[in-house]
């Protein structure tokens, strides 16, 4: 994985929300901004841009001059944390952000200052993209001389003195974002809906439990259903608390602990059937 911080636009005005707080707006369980900390791993450092928030991660913070004053502004106060070669820049409103998705951003062809994410409509989409970090402060360097601040400058300033490497924007790296409640809304609908809705539950547990765990859903599952098909129907949800508390006493790993429990139903149930045998 290519050395890279992140830097996060948390300090929008949020106006098509009503000036609701939008990272703090909560879609699949977690928030908007945790959903795109979460998204970033990877990154030695994440850099968010906006008022104090709680987050799920340890995140460095800071505060564009004035505050709201703009993505150009947000930018230059992100970049002062910064110390890795590239910078992922995102905004914090981008509900459907993958560690996947954002990985395949980070191969900078030699010669390109930034790899940038273009929506079918030909919109480029430079706050879901990897830049160079010099090539970053060179531009806002050059902007603040030009114009005297950074403050209220439009971010379609940015892009012109950069050499781009386009790649086609998808869902998760950022071709997806909620500036609306109509947005929140159809957000929320899709996740629910989603075959990936098992993850995203387990996910917004984690988060609000402060967990960080890798859990094998089909082991668990398989071992839930052989506790109520062998035992007994209330010994699924039971078994699966237990599998989760042993593993955090023991150390064991969630998927060693679901195969033996599935085993153990598994003698459990033959041990009925023969009941009645002689011994």
């Amino acid at each position: 994985m290519t050395p890279h911080d992140a830097v996060i636009l948390a300090g929008g005005a949020a106006r098509r929300l009503g000036g609701a707080d939008k990272p703090a707006v909560r879609v699949g369980g977690r928030t908007l901004l945790d959903r795109v900390v979460g998204a970033c791993p990877d990154a030695a450092r994440v850099v968010v841009v906006g008022p104090r928030r709680p987050t799920g991660r340890r995140v460095v913070w800071a505060r564009e001059e004035p505050p709201g004053g703009g993505p150009l502004a947000a930018l230059a106060a992100g970049l002062r944390e910064v110390t890795a070669p590239l910078t992922l820049v995102l905004a914090a409103d981008l509900p459907f952000l993958t560690p996947a998705g954002l990985a395949r951003l980070l191969d900078v062809p030699s010669g390109a200052d930034v790899v940038l994410p273009r929506d079918a409509g030909g919109r480029d989409q430079p706050l879901s993209a990897v830049y160079r970090t010099e090539s970053l402060r060179r531009e806002l360097a050059l902007l603040a001389t030009e114009y005297g601040t950074l403050a209220g400058l439009p971010l379609k300033l940015l892009l012109p003195g950069l050499s781009p490497h386009h790649v086609v924007a998808t869902d998760d790296n950022g071709g997806v974002d909620c500036d609306t409640w109509a947005d929140i809304v159809t957000a929320r609908t899709r996740i629910r809906d989603d075959m990936s809705v098992l993850d995203e539950w387990l996910a917004a547990v984690k988060a609000d439990l402060g967990i960080d765990i890798d859990v094998d859903i089909k082991a668990l599952l398989d071992a839930a259903r052989d506790a109520a098909h062998n035992v007994a129907r209330p010994a699924a949800p039971l078994t699966t608390f237990l599998v989760g508390y042993a593993v955090a006493q023991q150390g064991i790993s969630p998927a060693e602990a679901a195969a033996r429990i599935s085993a153990l139903a598994e003698q459990w149930a033959a041990e009925a059937d023969g009941a009645g045998a002689a011994p």
